[in-house]
């Protein structure tokens, strides 16, 4: 990730998580990494004392919020870019930063950002790049492009990640050429820029929540730099429901009942943090898949079956959620 050309190409965070040159620099002179038994021959895994790993595990976890104090980092891995068609696309990205720098003014806006997915599709964005974005029909709210998320929103990429047979998750932190940006409304059917003015999507101009990179500049604009793992636990107390465990017979229940229930086993900050994901899905910010699978990392499955449980045999009702 440590360009020779100059500061141009060096990883450029934003100022809100204060990644300076030095941490950057540390991550190369420090102890050397060894082999992943995760991404074997894709990249190399930072040791635990390296001040790299140290500052990107800082920065995941207070991207997770509440979660973060049940989140464990297992390993950080770092993308070699050593295979042929990894330093083509490695070489293209550079000069994509430099056409974009010209053409904008010398403004490349280029961003840290997360993105969640299963180790496979992880493994197969570092061997090959990403191969496909979301279509509008299927769920996605801004267009059809790769969704990516702030360097201090990593809670908001694990959506997309998948447990492994070992437990564990994995997301990738790239760096991404924004250029000039324009807004994409909630529901559009885009799929590349509007004009030749802009690069790039956001979902509010003034405080985006995700970057929309479109098909056209997946693989020129993205460059995939690390891979966090790992294992995230339910909120202590959603271990212990008062009721039995089974599996509702029915999905649907009032949202709002579903809260008071689980602040009977919830602390306050995970309940403001529910609160907060039905609000966004309220606003249409979030689709209903995205905000129950929020709310089932939160909370738990188990517990999440006791309140609707519990719920139910005090109402006899089917009832919507």
């Amino acid at each position: 990730m440590y360009l020779a050309s100059g500061p141009i190409y060096r990883l450029q965070c934003e100022k809100e998580v204060e990644m300076s040159e030095s941490d950057c620099e540390s991550g190369v002179t420090s102890s050397q990494p060894v082999k992943s038994c995760l991404f074997e021959d894709k990249m190399v895994r930072l040791d635990d004392d390296d001040k790299l790993h140290n500052f990107l595990k800082r920065l995941f976890l207070s991207g997770m919020g509440t979660l973060g104090k049940s989140t464990t980092v297992v390993a950080i891995h770092r993308n070699t870019h050593c295979t042929p068609s990894a330093k083509a696309r490695f070489q293209s990205f550079r000069i994509y930063a430099d056409a974009t720098a010209q053409q904008r003014g010398g403004k490349i806006n280029m961003k840290c950002a997360w993105y969640g997915a299963s180790r496979d599709e992880i493994s197969g964005i570092i061997d090959h790049g990403f191969g496909q974005c979301e279509r509008p029909e299927n769920g996605a709210l801004f267009g059809s492009g790769v969704y990516l998320y702030p360097a201090t929103s990593s809670i908001d990429s694990i959506i997309s990640s998948d447990v492994d047979e070992n437990g564990l998750r994995h997301v990738l932190l790239s760096r991404v050429i924004l250029g000039n940006v324009e807004e994409i409304s909630c529901g559009s059917k885009q799929f590349r820029p509007s004009s030749e003015e802009f690069d790039s999507g956001v979902d509010n101009l003034s405080a985006p929540k995700r970057y929309i990179l479109w098909s056209t500049h997946m693989n020129t604009h993205i460059m995939p730099e690390f891979v966090v793992s790992f294992r995230c636990s339910t909120p202590r107390g959603s271990q212990r429901p008062k009721h039995s465990v089974r599996k509702p017979t029915s999905p649907w229940m009032p949202f709002s009942k579903l809260i008071v229930l689980l602040s009977e086993y919830l602390p306050a900050n995970a309940i403001n943090l529910i609160k907060k994901y039905y609000n966004d899905y309220r606003a249409k910010m979030i689709t209903r898949e995205h905000m129950i699978k929020r709310v089932r990392l939160i909370a738990g499955d188990k517990l999440l079956a006791s309140a609707i449980k519990s719920f139910q045999s005090k109402a006899n009702l089917p009832v919507d959620m």
